[in-house]
């Protein structure tokens, strides 16, 4: 059986290998995956005591922590995903206070350091000669606090040195601890020297004072582990958000024929439970009774609502749009499809192999190493020179020279200006792991409906009969579709709207499940729907058969409509591939990625669709479970991306090497996923795509910069060139440590001119009509003439006018997506007229044409899931 353990104390891929490791020596252990994202691992064994008590202690003795984590249904059992958001927003609150505090310490540490060599104003009372001892050990004091703050790196770092499997925190302990010490010898030694008179050999060793290299050291690695644990906190929400679909309640009907609303908790099977119009399916069951139209797109992803009588099947979460029905529950609590999903997600990024840092994979051989090269060199110089001093001073500038800074950071400053220039870009990049994994794709798999197509029903084709003018059918559909709140009917009303039909009188509507409308519309019988329904009234459509049929094979839905007992003409629905779509596949089969179209639509609309964009490979017919089976058999051929915008598609979204959700699109697609595409654009698929690969093409320069520099300075430091003269001391080790920090963060910095380069003719073509038509706008614009504010001519409606704005500091905002959160939730106070919201700053503009109340504000904010701190 399979079960959970959190794991404690994991920083790094290094420590993830190692606690897997561990786990899997344990006798009668079958399988591990850890998941450092989660901070727990899923372990296959017997389920016995006595090997969770085996697996903690070996994960323990790794020097970790592991706790079985309860079974769902016990005492003390978590509910699903709310401890690892909650240990993800705890910790993230946690690095932030000791970022803040390792900033508020490290400015005046380096500014005292360095005021001396760069010709600073420093207070007297650092100055001169007689002052050295004050100097230095303000220096000292200002660094305790950075060391009290971050002292989890050293009780991390030297933990696993102890234990042997040395990580990144290891580095990080060593170098600030070398230096530190180094500072304290030398503060001694300042002493010694004003004790016994020697000015001279005070000096020197108030020159060799490096507690601003052990601060920068803590605070530069803290800074990006607060980035890493705010992206953390965004990846975990999926699954409670699929719970929330579920109703809460269902009506249960006795025995003796009375209903009773009861908690979803207390259904159980064989219970008959009735659906009224608007409720949502509580359980899966079969339909006993009645009939309606469900909304099964939570499930299948397919806007269409499904008509349903007695002896269809009904899924739970799905919507009954129209209708009445009564329904036998079959599956209930875990059994039910909706449960099903939750689990494929949990499961998912569960299993899913954690990605390996490229700088972790260097440092579990490169710390050991350098380790050795110091001792040695201490030894050596020991040897050769007798003198403490001079083995210390090499073997401390080995671990200076070789402290983990520009190592560490070659990868998270690489990925921090990436994922900014993407969401400059609208490509929302939501892990690291998501951009360095997303280089090796291999295939791309796209949904259907909402991805490839815009999702929404559209008239595309309309056929008259002979005799009859399109005006009069757009009236006759207009009519009769008016109230009826079916998709297609309302496709229907939106391009009779367009076309200027006339609205006639409307007496007897009724809708017919399955089938479609009927009413009288001036004063004869109408009726709108399928060919069924037609020869269920006696309605001769044989005129119409053909084009019906080469309508379907091109994947729309015919419509037909009939008034006083003759068909007046048909008109086709679909839901229409967007613009984009086509020249997407076109760039993405150019970068040598395959394209898998992935939909639970019939064959034939599938085939039709995917004929017209030009995807590989059409896959059609498959629900949830079929999509993450999919997406895994393309997995063992290579890495795959998988782009998809409903909640059917937050399994595939989870199992994919990379989900990619577009943003107007569920929240629990984007939730699932690891990339969302803000402007809903296929054409952004291929953009993150290349983003990606030159993130990537910059970290391995980072890597290669910060290696070659430690190849070339570690010999130096360790004095093997010493009998040329040419040696390096702690202070100059220091600085060059400082350079190669630097090189790293310049290299990285020239993303930030990163911008997608399409090559096919297709695309450029998209392009180059999206320009034109923002030089068109931008034309309109500046011929438009400027409207009265105060009133207008020929009782033309005036444009309000802006009585005055508001500046409010907003908390919590993190990407683009919460920028149009905060913006909806203020433009939908009354007097708000328009809200500007500059995430960088943290601000939100609300320009009111009328005075609204600051709480007014403050509470849309709020209800919106984020802080607002002060209004101006």
């Amino acid at each position: 059986m399979k079960r959970t353990f959190d794991v404690t104390g994991m920083t790094c891929a290094a420590c993830s290998s190692r606690v897997e490791k561990a786990t899997a020596g344990v006798a009668g252990v079958d399988g591990v995956a850890v998941n450092l994202l989660k901070n727990s691992m899923e372990v296959e064994y017997d389920g016995s005591d006595a090997v969770a008590a085996a697996i903690s202690a070996a994960v323990e003795k790794a020097g970790y922590g592991a706790f079985l984590r309860p079974e769902p249904g016990q005492a003390g059992a978590p509910a699903p995903a709310a401890r690892p958001v909650n240990d993800a927003a705890a910790e993230a609150k946690r690095v932030k206070v000791r970022l803040i505090v390792s900033f508020c310490f490290t400015i005046p540490l380096f500014y005292l350091s360095m005021g001396h060599m760069m010709g600073w104003p420093l207070p007297g009372i650092f100055l001169g000669h007689e002052n050295m001892l004050t100097f230095a050990f303000t220096q000292f004091l200002l660094l305790l606090p950075v060391i009290f703050v971050n002292f989890k790196f050293f009780r991390v770092g030297f933990k696993t040195l102890a234990h042997g499997a040395p990580n990144m925190d290891s580095l990080i302990a060593l170098g600030s601890a070398a230096s530190t010490i180094y500072g304290i010898a030398a503060i001694y030694r300042i002493g010694w020297g004003m004790g016994h008179g020697d000015i001279d050999f005070a000096h020197a060793a108030a020159m060799d004072l490096y507690f601003e290299s052990a601060a920068m050291i803590l605070t530069l690695i803290t800074l990006g582990k607060y980035f890493e644990a705010r992206a953390k906190g965004k990846t975990t929400d999926a699954i409670t958000k699929l719970m929330d679909l579920t109703p809460k309640e269902a009506t249960r009907r006795g025995p003796d024929g009375s209903e009773q609303r009861v908690p979803v908790e207390q259904v159980r099977v064989g219970d008959v439970l009735v659906v009224k119009a608007g409720e949502g399916v509580p359980v899966d069951g079969v339909v006993l009774e009645g009939e309606g139209v469900v909304d099964e797109s939570v499930i299948t992803g397919e806007s269409v609502p499904v008509g349903k009588r007695p002896g269809d099947t009904v899924t739970g979460a799905t919507v009954n749009t129209t209708g009445w029905f009564a329904i036998r529950a079959d599956r209930v609590g875990a059994d039910t499809t909706l449960a099903g999903i939750i689990r494929l997600v949990d499961e998912a990024t569960s299993t899913k192999a954690p990605i390996e840092k490229i700088a972790d994979k260097i440092a579990g051989v490169f710390v050991p190493v350098v380790i050795c090269i110091a001792v040695a060199a201490f030894i050596v110089w020991m040897v050769l020179s007798g003198d403490v001093s001079t083995a210390l001073t090499h073997a401390i500038s080995v671990l200076v020279i070789s402290c983990p800074c520009a190592l560490g950071l070659a990868t998270p400053t690489a990925i921090m200006v990436g994922t900014g220039r993407g969401a400059t870009s609208g490509i929302l990049i939501k892990s690291a792991e998501a951009l360095e994994v997303a280089h090796d794709v291999k295939t791309v798999v796209l949904d259907k409906t909402g991805t490839l197509t815009t999702g929404k029903p559209a008239v595309t084709d309309v056929v008259c009969a002979v005799g009859v003018d399109a005006s009069a059918l757009a009236s006759l559909a207009r009519s009769v579709e008016q109230r009826s709140e079916h998709p297609l009917a309302q496709a229907v009303v939106a391009w009779a709207d367009s076309a200027g039909a006339q609205l006639q009188p409307v007496d007897a509507f009724e809708q017919v499940p399955g089938g479609g409308v009927r009413a009288t519309v001036g004063g004869a019988a109408a009726l709108a729907g399928n060919a069924k329904l037609m020869g269920q009234h006696g309605i001769g459509v044989s005129a119409f058969e053909s084009r019906a049929h080469q309508l379907a094979d091109e994947g729309k839905t015919p419509l037909f409509f009939a008034s006083a007992g003759r068909a007046l003409g048909m008109i086709a629905v679909a839901d229409t591939v967007k613009p984009t779509s086509a020249a997407a596949i076109a760039e993405l089969s150019a970068m040598g990625i395959r394209t898998v179209m992935l939909t639970g639509d019939n064959e034939r609309t599938a085939r039709a669709i995917g004929a017209s964009v030009g995807v590989d490979e059409v896959i059609a017919g498959v629900l949830p479970e079929g999509k993450e089976r999919e997406v895994r058999r393309l997995s063992a051929q290579g890495r795959v991306a998988m782009v998809g915008d409903g909640i059917n598609d937050a399994p595939a979204l989870a199992r994919a090497d990379v989900g990619i959700a577009i943003g107007a699109g569920t929240d629990i697609a984007i939730d699932s996923a690891d990339v969302v595409l803000m402007s809903s654009d296929v054409l952004d698929v291929p953009a993150a795509i290349q983003l990606s690969r030159s993130t990537l093409r910059n970290i391995k320069q980072n890597l290669f910069w910060a290696l070659i520099y430690n190849a070339v300075c570690i010999p130096v430091a360790a004095g093997l060139f010493s009998f040329a003269g040419f040696t390096l001391n702690p202070m100059i080790a220091a600085a060059a440590m400082s350079c190669s920090s630097v090189c790293v963060v310049s290299n990285a910095l020239r993303l930030r001119g990163w911008k997608p380069a399409f090559t096919t003719q297709a695309a450029q073509q998209v392009l180059a009509k999206r320009k034109e038509a923002q030089q068109n706008e931008a034309v309109a614009d500046a011929s438009a003439p400027e409207l009265d504010t105060v009133g207008t001519d020929a009782g033309e409606p005036a444009e309000q006018e802006i009585v005055m704005e508001k500046k409010l500091t907003v908390e919590g905002m993190m990407c683009q997506h919460c920028v149009a959160h905060v913006k909806k939730a203020l433009e939908g106070v009354k007097g708000v007229s328009e809200a500007v919201v500059d995430l960088d700053a943290g601000t939100a503009v609300a320009k009111l044409t009328a005075d609204v109340a600051d709480d007014v504000l403050t509470a849309a904010v709020v209800d919106a899931g984020y802080e607002v701190k002060g209004i101006e």
